[in-house]
C-alpha cells in the first residue's frame, strides 16, 4: 500500500474544500486499485459531491440547519456551538474510497472529493491518501 499525508488550510470558517486535484496527482500512474481518503480529525469529514455550482455552500447551509451552532451541545470547549462539530463525522464520515482505473479516479461526471470542515477553531487539516493496488 502506498500512502501520503497532505496538509490543507481550511481557514477560520466552515468550509467545503475540493481536494480532487491532490487525489488525482496521488494516483497518477498507479494503475488499477482503490484510493482511500481519510481525515484523522474528530471534527471533519470527506464527502463526494458536486462543487462550483452552489452545492458546497448548500452543504454548509444544510449542516447549519441540521446541526446549529447554539448552546444545546454538552461538548462545550472551543467556539460557541463547537459540540456540533464533534457530531459531524456521524453524518459525513471522515473517509471515502474511490476506484482507480489505469491511474485515474473513477468518479462520476460531477463528483469531487471534498474535505468538509465546520470547525473554524482548527484552520489546518491533514488528509491521508492511501492507494491499494488491484
Amino acid at each position: 500500500m502506498r500512502t501520503d499525508v497532505i496538509t490543507i488550510k481550511t481557514g477560520s470558517r466552515p468550509t467545503v474544500r475540493d481536494i480532487t486535484g491532490e487525489a488525482r496527482r496521488f494516483v497518477a500512474g498507479q494503475g488499477d486499485g482503490l484510493l482511500h481518503v481519510f481525515v484523522p480529525h474528530a471534527t471533519a469529514g470527506v464527502a463526494l459531491i458536486e462543487t462550483g455550482a452552489g452545492s458546497d455552500e448548500d452543504l454548509i447551509t444544510a449542516l447549519n440547519d441540521l446541526l446549529p451552532t447554539d448552546q444545546r451541545w454538552r461538548h462545550r470547549h472551543g467556539s460557541p456551538g463547537h459540540g456540533r462539530d464533534h457530531v459531524l463525522p456521524a453524518f459525513i464520515p471522515p473517509y471515502a474510497s474511490v476506484p482507480v482505473l489505469d491511474g485515474e479516479l473513477a468518479l462520476g461526471t460531477w463528483q469531487s472529493i471534498c474535505l468538509v470542515d465546520p470547525n473554524g477553531d482548527n484552520p489546518s487539516r491533514q488528509v491521508r491518501f492511501s492507494f491499494l493496488a488491484g
